[in-house]
């Protein structure tokens, strides 16, 4: 069977086998949560509630603000008993803070919208809105916005990333094995939002149980395809995942839209499968816990807004006789370290990961020596080496002159350099310093 796939790209250790064959848990409820307002790509939602007040389950209790803004929800019925900044993966959010009183009482604006056959696109699209979903693969791009392209676009497909392909996660996995059914419910309703006759579902063919389920539940509906892919990352990144899908090339500073194509994760396709069918809005996610530190890897439902630490608990916590030395919020490729487990979880969180000493030892850089390899394996087809060096000379002229903002930031490069140079922190910079200077520029012209 010929793999589709993309040019480029590396492969990792990819340390699945920690929890690939974990069944889906749902964690202890925790007796307070903190849920940010900041969880999405985009404005912050606005508080819409005040202390002392009692919120039941999934009541709204953050409103978007703006175009690119999601609604936030409460994970658990209880009492406000704060609004306050506190620590979130990456940095720190305003959070509302809610003593659970373990009622699970839902809001009464939690009903059932039909069925999708029943439901206009307008209408799809109003329900993802007022739920609150976001990109579930770490993106947190607010998926209403996503599903409502400009008027001069043509969407042809909806393209489902299914290939996890960042080590170590095994929470899409898991979903597909176990929940195939709201993977196509969630899929055939992005369709119907997006008007296209053509969906796929991309799963890296390491995944078979998957794949197999996947084509069972798919198998009514002749317009949805299930590729199986190579194992290779970033198979999961948008551009690439197209490719591999579809043959189409993204050009360089265009959205998947320019080439037809909308981009979702399987676990947004089932958050929305589940906020059509049952009116939930988006107040919890399945999370992979694990590692060599971590004494029970599993693959947990959380609510969001609750700490790491305490998920880390219901996973046995550390081992004994190992140094936990590096705690990641999501995969080792394209995640976030963090310096505390005293921290929130939120609708981008698909993995906890703790490595040992050895794994988070940082390599000493050496002077570069021209092999090449960081732009043989590039997938996005960039020279990492000379976007790097002009980064460092703060030379960001030249860097945007390389396509610097053409990265994904998948990592490929730093991870198959022999001098161990740390290219993607320089082109981070780059990108960082291309993306202020355009935004002063576009400012400057609004004035």
């Amino acid at each position: 069977m010929k793999l589709l796939t993309f040019k480029g790209g590396i492969h990792p250790p990819y340390g699945k086998e920690y929890a690939n064959k974990k069944p889906i848990e749902k964690a202890a409820a925790p007796a307070t949560v903190y849920i940010p307002l900041q969880q999405h790509i985009g404005a912050p939602a606005k508080c819409i509630v005040e202390v002392g007040e009692e919120v039941k389950l999934g009541q709204k209790i953050g409103e978007a603000q703006g175009f690119v803004s999601s609604n936030i929800h409460s994970s658990v019925s209880g009492v406000v008993k704060a609004i306050e900044v506190c620590g979130v993966p990456g940095g720190s959010s305003t959070c509302v803070i809610i003593e659970n009183d373990f009622k699970e009482e839902l809001h009464p604006s939690i009903q059932p919208h039909g069925e999708i056959e029943s439901l206009s696109k307008e209408e799809i699209i109003d329900i993802v809105k007022e739920a609150g979903i976001v990109g579930m693969g770490g993106a947190t791009f607010p998926n209403h916005v996503k599903i409502a392209p400009p008027p001069d676009s043509n969407a042809e497909f909806v393209i489902l990333n299914g290939a996890e392909c960042e080590p170590y996660l095994t929470a899409d996995d898991r979903l597909m094995v176990e929940h195939p059914e709201l993977v196509v419910y969630g899929l055939r309703a992005l369709m119907k939002a997006l008007d296209v006759k053509k969906g796929f579902i991309g799963i890296e063919v390491n995944k078979p149980e998957a794949i197999e389920n996947m084509v069972k539940a798919a198998e009514a509906y002749p317009e949805i395809e299930v590729v199986s892919l190579q194992v290779k990352y970033p198979e999961g990144a948008e551009k690439q995942l197209i490719y591999a899908c579809t043959g189409r090339e993204v050009p360089s500073g265009a959205l998947p839209i320019a080439v037809g194509a909308v981009v979702d994760n399987v676990a947004t396709a089932a958050a929305i499968a589940k906020a059509i069918k049952f009116g939930m809005p988006l107040v919890e996610r399945i999370t992979t816990v694990t590692g060599p530190c971590i004494k029970e890897p599993k693959n947990l439902v959380t609510k969001v807004g609750t700490k790491f630490n305490e998920i880390i608990e219901q996973c046995g916590g550390i081992k004994e006789g190992v140094t936990a030395s590096k705690l990641i919020a999501g995969g080792p490729m394209m995640g976030l370290a963090q310096c505390t487990d005293d921290i929130s979880t939120n609708k981008g969180s698909s993995g906890i990961l703790i490595l040992d000493d050895k794994m988070a030892k940082a390599p000493q850089p050496q002077n570069c020596i021209k092999c090449g390899r960081c732009t043989d394996v590039c997938p996005a087809f960039l020279q990492p080496l000379f976007i790097s060096a002009y980064s460092l000379k703060n030379d960001f002229e030249q860097a945007e002159k390389h396509r610097a903002m053409d990265c994904i930031e998948c990592g490929s490069c730093s991870f198959i350099c022999p001098a161990r140079r740390l290219l993607l922190p320089s082109i981070r910079q780059a990108k960082r310093e291309i993306g202020a200077k355009r935004r002063k520029a576009a400012a400057a012209q609004k004035k």
